[in-house]
């Protein structure tokens, strides 16, 4: 039974904004306390003496809640998974990606999503530590900060079946 109250249940905000994911025991707890409206549920069930409680896949609060839109980790994982590990100077995929500064730290370049980018090698070598502009080579697209919603998606990649929709995701067959 622990193993069960210990699912991953998706819960979302009155708008249907994906906020986070909560334990099953917790999902439970929010719905006995009407504080949730259930849209989706799991197979499974919990049991206690007197009741059988089908575990809630999907939540959606009954009352909007101001979230303070959780700033994403910088690191060198989350680039490479917000790059797609594409480097974002010739577009080529590579299991082995290094993160380039747009602007070399030795240039006054800081760590920040906007000047940070996943490279092949070749183009970081290539790079080294001049600016775009002197070596004519362009960046595919602008980076920025990832959002929560694209975060999710790639924390919950292998989510069930019930949640894509909520995610913004397509179905999978």
């Amino acid at each position: 039974m622990s193993e069960s109250l210990n699912k991953k249940v998706l819960l979302l905000n009155q708008s249907y904004q994906p906020l986070m994911t909560v334990n099953a025991k917790r999902a439970i707890i929010l719905s006995f306390t009407d504080k949730v409206e259930v849209l989706e549920q799991y197979v499974e069930e919990v049991h206690s003496i007197n009741l059988s409680i089908q575990i809630p896949s999907v939540l959606r609060l009954k009352d909007y809640v101001r979230f303070n839109k959780k700033r994403i980790p910088l690191s060198r994982k989350n680039i490479l998974k917000r790059d797609a590990q594409t480097c974002q100077y010739c577009n080529s995929k590579d299991n082995f990606m290094t993160v380039d500064h747009i602007i070399p730290k030795d240039k006054g370049g800081g760590e920040s999503w906007e000047n940070l980018v996943a490279a092949c090698i070749p183009c970081n070598t290539k790079k080294g530590n001049k600016l775009l502009k002197d070596i004519d080579m362009n960046l595919i697209k602008k980076p920025k900060a990832p959002s929560i919603l694209f975060h999710l998606q790639n924390e919950l990649s292998n989510a069930q079946s019930s949640w894509r929709p909520y995610l913004f995701m397509k179905e999978t067959n």
